[in-house]
C-alpha cells in the first residue's frame, strides 16, 4: 500500500479529533456502552452544481485506521490536563482498531443517501474514528468529483495539478494531487505527491525567474542549459508573442546543443486568442511538436469554454478550483449510527435524517452499459444489480491487498464511461434514480413511530 503520509506530525494520532469525542467515550465507558455499533458515512444532497460524486480517500482511512495510536508524549498531555479519567488513558494507550470496513471502491461514482464507508465496531471505536474518517474522505470525495468533472470538460486534453500552494495545507495539497491523479489528471507539480504516490511529475518556470535576468532569451538559455528535460518555457512574462518569436529564434541554437524544446506556457490575458498566435508562431518557426500548455485561474467551466472554442491547447494547468473544489468548497455529508447492540437505530432530525440499520446499494446498467439506477436496500438484502458496498477490513485486518493507484485510476476512468451524458453536464446535471427497498422504508417508518411513542418524562 502507498505511503499514506504516516511521517506527518499527526498522521496517525487518535488525538487529531474533536473534543465532543473524547467526552462521548468517557461517558460510554462510565456507562458499560461496550456493545458494536454500525456507523455509515454518507453524502445528504446532490447541489445544482454536481451530478455525481467520486469516492475517494480509502486508502488514506485504512492506513489510519490499521495504524491508529496515541503517543506516550498525547497520553502524558491527557494526563496533564486533568480534564479526562485515567480509565480513558489507559484505554487510548491500548487502542487497536478491531472492526470490521466494508466501502465502495475508490473511482466509484455515488449518489446522495449511498452509504460510501460502512464502520463495524465496538462503539467507543467506531466512534472515536469519525473525525480523521471525514477528513480522509470528504475532501478526497470533493476534489475526485472536481477533477473528473474537468476531465469531462476537456475531452482528450491533458490536466495537470498545480494546486499545492494554494492548498489549505500541505497534507490537503498532496491528498488533492492523489485524488486529481485517480480521477484522471496527467499528473502534479507537488514533489511530495511525487514521492509518496509516483503520480508523474510536471513542472515549468516562474515569472521571477524570467525578471531575474537582463533579458528574457537569456533567461530561457539558462533554464534550457540547466534542465535540458524541462524545457517548457513560460512566455507571457512581458509580450506574449515577442516571447514565442524570440524562442523560435533561440530554437536552433539550443537543438545543436542537443537540446529538445517541449512546450511553451500561456498563465494570463485571453487564454484562447493567444494560444491560437502561439501556435502560428511556433508551426511557421518549425516547432510545430511543441505542446502549449495554459494554467492562471482555470477551472472546468473555464476548460469547457475552451474546448467549445477548439482552442490549440494540449495541456492544463489547474490550481486554486481544484484543491479548493471552489465552487463546493465542503460536502454536506454525514456519519452516522446506523445500529447499536443488534438495534437499528436512526435520527429523526429535520433534513438530517437517514435510512436505518446497516445498508446496501445495488447498481444497474442500461443495454449499453451506462448507469441506470441504484438502490438501497438494508445489508441483509439481495436485489438486482452489483452491490457497491465491498469488504475491505475483517477484525481490523485488510481482507486483501488494496489496489494500486493506477489500477484505481483505470476503475475511476471505467466509471466515468458509464455516465450517461445527463450526468456530465457541469450545470442542470439529470437527477440520477435513486430508490429504497420496501423493507428499508418499512423498518425507517416503525423506528420513528417508536421513538415518538416512547413517553415523556413527568416531573
Amino acid at each position: 500500500m502507498a505511503d499514506t503520509l504516516s511521517d506527518t506530525d499527526f498522521g496517525h494520532s487518535l488525538l487529531v479529533t474533536d473534543l465532543y469525542q473524547l467526552n462521548m467515550l468517557e461517558a460510554y465507558r462510565a456507562a458499560g456502552m461496550e456493545g458494536t455499533a454500525v456507523f455509515e458515512f454518507f453524502a445528504r444532497n446532490m447541489p445544482d452544481n454536481r451530478g455525481f460524486y467520486m469516492a475517494a480517500g480509502l486508502e488514506q482511512l485504512v492506513g489510519f485506521l490499521q495504524g491508529a495510536r496515541v503517543d506516550p508524549a498525547e497520553i502524558e498531555w491527557l494526563r496533564r490536563t486533568d480534564d479526562f479519567s485515567e480509565q480513558l488513558a489507559r484505554f487510548l494507550t491500548e487502542f487497536r482498531f478491531t472492526g470490521h470496513v466494508d466501502a465502495v471502491p475508490e473511482g466509484t461514482i455515488v449518489f446522495a443517501d449511498e452509504p460510501i464507508v460502512r464502520i463495524t465496531a465496538p462503539v467507543a471505536e467506531a466512534q472515536l474514528v469519525e473525525t480523521r474518517l471525514i477528513n480522509f474522505m470528504q475532501f478526497q470525495t470533493l476534489v475526485a468529483t472536481k477533477a473528473a468533472r474537468m476531465k469531462l470538460a476537456a475531452p482528450g486534453k491533458g490536466i495537470v495539478d498545480f494546486g499545492l500552494r494554494r492548498a489549505h495545507s500541505g497534507e490537503s495539497g498532496v491528498l488533492a494531487a492523489r485524488a486529481a491523479y485517480l480521477a484522471g489528471f496527467d499528473g502534479t507539480a507537488s514533489v511530495p505527491a511525487g514521492r509518496h504516490f509516483d503520480i508523474p511529475l510536471y513542472g515549468t518556470m516562474a515569472h521571477a525567474f524570467i525578471q531575474t535576468f537582463s533579458d528574457e532569451v537569456e533567461a530561457f538559455r539558462a533554464f534550457a542549459m540547466a534542465r535540458p528535460d524541462q524545457t517548457v518555457f513560460l512566455l507571457d512574462t512581458y509580450d506574449t508573442e515577442r516571447a514565442a518569436r524570440r524562442l523560435v529564434e533561440l530554437a536552433p541554437t539550443l537543438h545543436a546543443q542537443g537540446i529538445k524544446l517541449k512546450g511553451v506556457r500561456i498563465d494570463s490575458g485571453d487564454l484562447a486568442e493567444m494560444a491560437y498566435k502561439v501556435r502560428a508562431i511556433l508551426d511557421d518557426g518549425g516547432l510545430g511538436h511543441l505542446n502549449i500548455i495554459t494554467s492562471g485561474g482555470l477551472d472546468e467551466y473555464e476548460l469547457e469554454k475552451l474546448t467549445a472554442k477548439r482552442a490549440p491547447i494540449d495541456i492544463y494547468g489547474v490550481g486554486t478550483a481544484l484543491v479548493t473544489s471552489d465552487d463546493q468548497p465542503s460536502l454536506d455529508c454525514g456519519y452516522k449510527l446506523k445500529a447499536y447492540d443488534g438495534s437499528a437505530r436512526r435520527k429523526l432530525a429535520e433534513g438530517k435524517t437517514y435510512w436505518p440499520g446497516a445498508t446496501q446499494v445495488y447498481r444497474s446498467l442500461d443495454a449499453n452499459g451506462l448507469i441506470a439506477g441504484d438502490h438501497i436496500t438494508s445489508a441483509d438484502e439481495n436485489a438486482p444489480g452489483e452491490p457497491l458496498l465491498k469488504p475491505v477490513l475483517r477484525n481490523g485486518e485488510l481482507v486483501e491487498p488494496l489496489p494500486s493507484l493506477m489500477e484505481i485510476r483505470d476503475y475511476a476512468a471505467a466509471q466515468l464511461e458509464r455516465l450517461p451524458e445527463g450526468l456530465k453536464r457541469l450545470k442542470g446535471a439529470d437527477s440520477y434514480p435513486v430508490t429504497v427497498s420496501p423493507k428499508l422504508q418499512t423498518l425507517a417508518e416503525d423506528l420513528k413511530r417508536n421513538v415518538l411513542a416512547q413517553p415523556v418524562p413527568t416531573a
